[in-house]
């Protein structure tokens, strides 16, 4: 059956611009749409890294009308290919808090909850109420350190220097439609809903998807030197459904107040909800970018997960133990202007194994005649 993908893009679809991958028969394409149609690019540009590059997300062979769906035998991708996946953390003043936590619990479930009181009444107002790396910012961390209540986490959420990590490796994201993983040996875990933003190899801001920037709570509130096997995992970076490209209509102030909405539907008919407000960001989505580029280079474009509101702390089962997925949940995230993502939940384990390096992509690629339009 056609995937649906009037169900996935904003309502707004015919008068935006998007471009995607998706899985033919024949390897890896590079879609587009545009007023309402559906485009192939790849016979001009067989990457989207290269079509954002080129700003080539023009013209290609029409393929119907998004109504119809995607042609009998394909399925979507992840709409990036060779940009490396970048993501900022503690962005929002909550889930700085909710990072403490996990610190000062060590990853124990049970402990949070006497923490967050603790926490909110002697953090909560002052982090909520300065500018990273301000003059207030610096006072207000020298009264935490007087206090005992300084933190790592606190740092990179008040201080001057962004916390930016790597997330996973180039073509290991999956798309809409496709398991997410976490890990079998994490017991307390959740989603992470956030507006992803599509750079170039100089740092212009192309354009915008959604993701999901698993985490695990225990493993990273463990130690902050696990933060990598708590991130990066077999299906734990979810991308998608499409990038919206920016245009008259659709621009970064169109980011700068989205809101991102997350629904948890679980196979024991549990459901949870909440939302990602970008107004409350910290740090202006252009400055994220700024401190993701800093010094390096990127000669294939990035993309930057923004960081995200949404902790959720309601307990699931377990008093007292807080909210953690289980196998099958299905995690919906949506933007009124970008589109819906979803994902079902799994192990990382039993995931799909990721195969398609680099290496294989361009041997497909090569057998197409397609790697000099890379």
């Amino acid at each position: 059956m056609a995937e649906n993908l009037v169900s996935i893009l904003p309502a707004d679809y015919t008068s935006g611009r998007f471009i995607g991958r998706a899985m033919a028969p024949e390897g890896p394409v590079v879609i587009a749409i545009h007023e309402g149609m559906l485009y192939d690019l790849t016979s001009s540009v067989a990457s989207v890294s290269g079509a954002l590059a080129r700003k080539a997300w023009t013209g290609g062979e029409k393929l119907g009308r998004v109504t119809d769906g995607l042609p009998e035998g394909w399925s979507l991708l992840s709409p990036i290919d060779l940009q490396c996946i970048k993501a900022s953390g503690v962005t929002f003043a909550v889930s700085a808090i909710e990072r403490v936590i996990e610190e000062r619990a060590r990853g124990d479930a049970q402990k949070a909850k006497d923490i967050r009181a603790q926490l909110e009444e002697k953090v909560g107002a002052g982090i909520r109420a300065v500018v990273p790396g301000s003059a207030e910012a610096e006072q207000l961390k020298q009264a935490l350190l007087e206090e005992g209540m300084w933190s790592q986490y606190l740092e990179v959420a008040i201080g001057p220097d962004a916390e930016i990590f790597s997330k996973s490796p180039v073509l290991s994201s999956v798309g809409h439609g496709e398991p997410i993983g976490i890990r079998s040996d994490s017991s307390w875990n959740n989603p992470e809903p956030e507006v992803v933003l599509v750079c170039d190899a100089h740092g212009e801001i192309l354009g915008a998807t959604l993701g999901n920037d698993v985490n695990l709570r225990d493993f990273e509130g463990r130690s902050a030197l696990l933060l990598s096997k708590a991130k990066d995992n077999t299906a734990s970076c979810a991308i998608g459904p499409f990038i919206r490209l920016f245009d008259d209509g659709f621009t970064l102030d169109d980011v700068r107040k989205a809101d991102v909405e997350l629904e948890i539907e679980g196979p024991d008919g549990y459901r949870l909800e909440g939302r990602n407000e970008m107004a409350q960001i910290s740090r202006d989505p252009a400055d994220l970018v700024a401190q993701c580029l800093s010094e390096h280079h990127y000669p294939d474009g990035f993309v930057l997960f923004c960081g995200t509101l949404f902790a959720p702390t309601d307990d699931r089962e377990e008093a007292g133990a807080g909210f953690t997925h289980k196998i099958g949940d299905v995690v919906t995230i949506r933007s009124e202007r970008i589109g819906s993502l979803v994902n079902t939940v799994m192990t990382s384990r039993d995931a799909p194994a990721w195969t398609t390096g680099i290496g294989e992509w361009v041997r497909n690629l090569n057998a197409r005649g397609l790697v000099d339009r890379l």
